[in-house]
């Protein structure tokens, strides 16, 4: 098919072994690419066995707009069995190897086995190697970028683990590009369980599409349309910060490990203190719009910060300085950690150490003990080691009803969301299908610009539609989201972009009934390695149906849990799924999945 390189790129770190594999004409039809086809590798190729074992393959996914000179085009997904979860785990990445792996000639990388000693992947058009980087291991992924950079030179794609990957540690992510990172649900950790510091590619070759002259009209005009918006430019004064003041303000910023939804120094380090303090942008290749804020930290150093982790980093531990933020992101940066789960990890020990159900005194607020924590946390070792596997590992770890507060979902912790007052959101994060992620169905804006408070059956069709386009279509595709999301750029493009390269006319509802196969075999997936999965699995933290919020305007706001029951089982019915959130026979019949019905059922 026009606009697929067709091939897939599979490297076995344990005997050397590379093999270039056609990917059917079928394939690319029904899954599009990107997460679409990580989780039918994944679902044909890797059960039942330890995320950190030799026997996990490790998935780097483009789709058919990924590389192309269209509006913020430069992602992949990295996908895996999710040594944090144990279910289905990836992320999306903005960064130069996915332009150079489409231009080297392939759509995705599959990587299996363990290397002896500590490697890097080294692709090259049709050169691939493997090449031992023992030098490399136990360097920051700042270091280690720029040591790569020397001998390959700078533009070359580049994805890499730090000390948290290599240590194992399951909320590692991979990293590019000096603050790019991807693979919330432990990806680091999978590359780190292989000895693979790194990979390198270098592609020269050019994406054959079927039109290209009108897809570079297309492409030109996008761009166009995207400088044209009226809020671009308080967009690129504050980009994702935006959303700092705009959560405090409605009530749901995540403060004191999501106890409450106000920061009563919040004014001290929302997007407006940003632009004061800003020194410059980055963003993904091909964007037009970066999200990447660029400040100095409390040590005079350039981080790159955005609402998530300034959210996670800041008021969810009681921090109320951007420069020591800012540090504490550069520092997960580098460590290779994810800032989200990072965040969450020292709240929950800030409120077990105030609770003393733990004997270490760390308060809320205390930047040089968080400061620590972030390396022990990347050892694995002293107090950081608790929440070093997740917040649900230290809950189960520590008892004595900590689990009502360890703010997660399916074992992934909750991204920068407090959501008391914000039920629709609570089903989002709930039936995200990689755990508590922002990115499947950021449905929060729509619910509060709407009926808030209700738990109606048109909140849960908005959230499936939203699931739908940005989990299913953007993650596939794989293009980012923020150009639609931030500055309402034409959702009709896309089908257009999609048949200037493929040649293939798509509409809204054919994507629409790819993204709904996808999220079915990710669901199927989920119960094939996990037996006892099921609807308990969607439910958010027992903190937001039991603690109101104690200040603000949304004071004595809580989630209502019978009501949240009756979102979830109309979810399921909307879905095809059964009361417990399997996928029905014919749900999975329906969608082309007979096979998958097959193995579920038998």
């Amino acid at each position: 098919m026009k606009g697929y390189a067709g091939k897939l790129l599979r490297v076995n770190l344990s005997d050397g072994k590379v093999s270039k594999e056609e990917i059917p004409d079928s394939t690319q039809r029904d899954f599009l690419g990107g997460r679409g086809f990580a989780i039918k590798l994944l679902w044909d190729e890797v059960k039942h066995i330890d995320p950190l074992s030799e026997k996990n393959k490790i998935i780097f996914s483009t789709g058919p707009l990924s590389g192309q000179l269209l509006p913020s085009s430069g992602k992949m997904v990295i996908a895996s069995k999710s040594p944090l979860t144990g279910g289905y785990g990836d992320g999306n990445i903005g960064t130069m190897a996915s332009v150079h792996l489409r231009k080297a000639g392939y759509d995705v990388v599959v990587v299996e086995g363990k290397s002896e000693k500590p490697c890097t992947l080294l692709i090259e058009d049709e050169n691939v190697k493997m090449v031992e980087s023992s030098e490399l291991w136990g360097k920051d992924t700042f270091e280690a970028q720029d040591l790569l950079e020397k001998k390959h030179g700078k533009n070359s794609g580049i994805l890499l683990i730090g000390p948290g990957g290599e240590n194992l540690i399951p909320i590692s992510t991979v990293m590019s590009q000096r603050g790019r990172a991807g693979g919330r649900p432990g990806m680091g950790a999978v590359m780190g369980s292989k000895h693979l510091k790194a990979i390198v590619i270098k592609g020269t070759g050019n994406i054959s599409n079927f039109d290209d002259s009108r897809l570079r009209e297309l492409g030109k005009k996008g761009h166009e349309e995207i400088k044209a918006k009226e809020n671009l430019d308080f967009w690129m004064r504050q980009g994702t910060m935006q959303a700092f003041d705009w959560c405090n303000e409605n009530g749901c910023l995540p403060t004191y490990n999501f106890k409450e939804g106000v920061f009563e120094f919040s004014k001290e380090m929302d997007g407006y203190i940003l632009e004061k303090l800003h020194v410059g942008r980055k963003g993904c290749p091909m964007c037009s719009m970066q999200c990447g804020h660029v400040i100095k930290d409390s040590e005079d150093r350039q981080a790159e910060l955005d609402y998530e982790n300034v959210g996670m980093l800041g008021p969810n531990i009681g921090l109320k300085s951007l420069p020591h933020v800012a540090l504490l992101n550069r520092m997960a940066d580098e460590w290779g950690l994810d800032t989200i789960s990072l965040g969450s990890g020292i709240g929950f020990l800030m409120e077990a150490s105030e609770r003393g159900l733990i004997k270490e005194k760390i308060g809320w607020g205390d930047f040089e003990a968080a400061r620590t924590l972030v390396q022990e946390i990347g050892k694995g070792e002293g107090t950081g080691a608790l929440v070093s596997k997740g917040v649900k590992a230290a809950s189960e770890a520590i008892g004595r009803g900590s689990h009502r507060w360890a703010m997660h979902v399916k074992g992934l912790e909750i991204s920068a969301y407090n959501c008391h007052g914000c039920p629709g959101m609570a089903l989002s994060f709930g039936t995200s299908p990689i755990g508590a992620s922002h990115k499947d169905a950021w449905i929060i804006a729509w619910e509060i610009s709407t009926d808030r408070f209700s738990y109606n059956k048109e909140k849960v069709q908005k959230l499936i539609e939203f699931q739908r386009i940005r989990g299913g279509f953007f993650e596939s595709a794989t293009v980012c989201r923020l150009p639609w999301v931030e500055v309402s750029f034409g959702l009709h493009w896309y089908p257009e972009y999609l048949e200037a390269i493929t040649g293939n006319r798509m509409t809204w509802e054919d994507l629409y009934q790819i993204g709904d196969r996808i999220y079915n075999l990710i669901r199927a997936y989920w119960k094939r390695e996990i037996p006892h999965f099921g609807r308990t699995w969607d439910y958010p933290p027992d903190r937001w149906f039991e603690d109101p919020h104690s200040q603000g305007k949304m004071k004595g706001v809580k989630i209502d849990r019978e009501k949240y029951e009756e979102m979830l089982s109309y979810y399921y019915e909307l879905r095809g799924w059964d009361e417990n959130g399997i996928p029905l026979k014919e749900t999975l019949d329906r969608l082309g999945l007979k096979e998958v019905s097959k193995e579920m059922m038998g």
